[in-house]
């Protein structure tokens, strides 16, 4: 059912999008949240903006429906408009999932469990999405407080739901929020499923929903916690590998949920001379003692509050370990034998793992050929070095998201699954859940780092072992953001002549070969001659190689984020050990920031260009 619209409101929308007030997408979204009855309840607010000529703020709420990226729905929280995360978006997309759940076969019954983390908002988000669910029909489980998206992805399996329900934003500023959608096997949805619920999304209108206090009460609404906590903490804790447990270290969970698992976790296992970080411990979706309010570990300074509290207090830490707001990622910082904090990448972290855990089971009679290891595409070439240096196999032609190393998993099955890494701080081992864990990371890199601890050694020693046994490597980033509701078409534009002109080279680092496995092609640079096909994975990433001859090799990978409005850029620099490490590390190192310094100059020439 749809309500009429007065000619001067439709004169205002169609004057401000030909003044170039509104982005292309902004007319017809905002027609359709002022006609459709369903949305009724808006449609005076933005009545009264455009009368007010609020032109940017209506556009940056409806320039875009939120679709379902690496990580789930997720963006800035707003009043309204598909562009933000809302009451309405996040009901309708609790609407879409269960509506594309009865269209899998799930005609009646099924399940779902819901969990949010300590961001503003979550609590009532979740509780919209438990009443929508509860209204189709499904029997819900909602967590009694906070909790971490591994401890929802186990839920999902320990529950054996139909779907789960992440209420979080992840890393991102204070003013996100998100849904992440999950499937029967604890990971998160992936193609087809995905397109799926987004198109019933997208065909939503009036979206039914129950009451909260009467759903309580005849029990399809039941809330969960204590029980599901303590299996959780067990099923990590029973992964451990070694019995070093005396390296005093440093936890803070940046005002996120990582007292509730990874510190539960780290209790738990006897890491008795681990500390938490008081200043940043108390539940606050402002991270009000997070600098600039922005809870990522891997801006380091997150890290500058504990460090100059352990410095300060003369605390022995050799560790400080940082799980972002839901838990799922782990930042780590390790003393040197100066003295001073420095930051182990995502990279090197999996990689110290991915030795660890294939040495101990060698240690220990377990090891098997077909043990394997689980990276993606931009990921650091060192673990597959490491897994083929052990004998074990590395499946690492992934798109980025972990659901998809949570895939692999599924197809390999996890009787061999050793461990699963991404560049991006995300690290799993064990059978228990399908998303990645900071709990497990810190188990593993607590006792790794006391193994070496009690011989004198550092983790950065440990890292040089590694470099000596498969070459020396070093991996950088760099993100070219581009905000606001002209963003993407930037990214796009970018995306576009990257593909259609590639550079021949960026500074002293020559292209010989793009592999664009959106078109599927890998093609030589500068020649464009086809070299062959790529049938999978298909999605939007270019990666350049340089030539695979040198004694050293560089690779840079460029893909548009999916959870933010920027193009990520991953460089991957391998350096054979020809003198010695020394002279390789600055080699590399050299050759991989005139990669980033000269990719760098060229994306900015591009978009002032353009």
């Amino acid at each position: 059912m749809t309500m009429e619209l007065s000619s001067d409101t439709i004169h205002a929308i169609e004057q401000a999008a030909a003044a170039g007030l509104l982005t292309a997408d902004s007319p017809a979204n905002l027609k359709i949240w002022l006609t459709r009855e369903s949305l009724a309840a808006w449609r005076p607010g933005i009545l009264q903006l455009i009368a007010d000529e609020k032109w940017s703020d209506l556009d940056a709420m409806f320039w875009t429906s939120i679709p379902f990226g690496t990580g789930g729905r997720r963006g800035p929280m707003g009043e309204m408009g598909p562009a933000t995360i809302n009451d309405r978006t996040i009901a309708e997309s609790a609407h879409g999932m269960a509506v594309y759940l009865r269209s899998t076969g799930v005609t009646t019954g099924g399940s779902v469990v819901i969990a949010c983390d300590t961001r503003h908002n979550s609590d009532r988000f979740a509780r919209i999405a438990a009443c929508t669910f509860a209204a189709h029909g499904l029997q819900v489980w909602l967590f009694d407080g906070h909790r971490a998206t591994p401890v929802l992805s186990f839920a999902v399996r320990q529950l054996k739901c139909s779907i789960g329900v992440m209420i979080s934003a992840s890393h991102n500023p204070p003013a996100d929020n998100g849904f992440k959608a999950y499937w029967s096997n604890g990971g998160q949805v992936i193609p087809p499923h995905d397109k799926g619920i987004i198109r019933e999304v997208e065909r939503a209108e009036v979206i039914p929903s129950a009451d909260y206090q009467q759903c309580l009460q005849n029990g399809s609404i039941r809330l969960v916690g204590a029980e599901l906590d303590a299996a959780y903490t067990a099923a990590v804790v029973g992964l451990s590998e070694s019995s070093h447990r005396d390296l005093p270290a440093v936890f803070t969970p940046l005002h996120g949920v990582g007292e509730t698992s990874v510190y539960a976790v780290i209790q738990a296992a006897g890491f008795t001379a681990v500390d938490i970080f008081e200043p940043q411990r108390a539940p606050d979706g402002g991270f009000p003692n997070v600098p600039k309010h922005l809870p990522n570990p891997e801006n380091l300074a997150v890290f500058d509050p504990a460090i100059q509290w352990v410095e300060q207090t003369g605390h022995p830490a050799q560790l400080i370990l940082a799980s972002d707001p839901d838990a799922d990622r782990l930042g780590v910082m390790v003393r040197t034998a100066g003295g001073r904090f420095v930051s182990l990448s995502g990279n090197q972290v999996g990689a110290l793992i991915t030795d660890y855990l294939l040495r101990r089971r060698k240690a220990s009679g377990r090891f098997s050929p077909r043990d394997y290891i689980v990276e993606t595409l931009v990921t650091t070439p060192l673990t597959k070095a490491l897994a083929e240096h052990h004998g074990a196999r590395c499946f690492h032609e992934l798109l980025v998201g972990f659901k998809y190393i949570a895939q692999t998993m599924e197809e390999q099955g996890t009787d061999h699954f050793v461990f699963g890494t991404e560049e991006s701080i995300g690290f799993l081992a064990g059978d228990y859940c399908r998303d990645k864990d900071a709990s497990v990371c810190a188990l593993y890199i607590l006792e790794l780092a006391g193994e070496l601890h009690s011989a004198g050694r550092t983790l950065l020693d440990q890292l040089d072992v590694l470099y000596t046994q498969c070459g020396y490597h070093c991996e950088g980033q760099t993100s070219i953001y581009c905000e606001g509701p002209t963003g993407k078409a930037k990214i796009d534009g970018l995306m576009q002549t990257l593909r259609q002109q590639p550079p021949a080279a960026f500074g002293p680092v020559r292209i010989v070969q793009a592999d664009d496995y959106l078109q599927g092609t890998r093609t030589e640079v500068p020649a464009g001659r086809l070299i062959s096909p790529i049938s999978s994975p298909r999605g939007d990433l270019l990666i350049y190689h340089s030539d695979p001859t040198s004694s050293v090799r560089i690779q840079i990978a460029g893909r548009p984020s999916g959870t933010e409005p920027k193009i990520k850029f991953y460089f991957f620099c391998q350096t054979d050990i020809v003198t010695d490490l020394p002279a390789a590390r600055a080699a590399g190192d050299v050759a991989m920031n005139a990669a980033q310094q000269a990719l760098k100059v060229w994306a900015d020439e591009k978009l002032s260009s353009g």
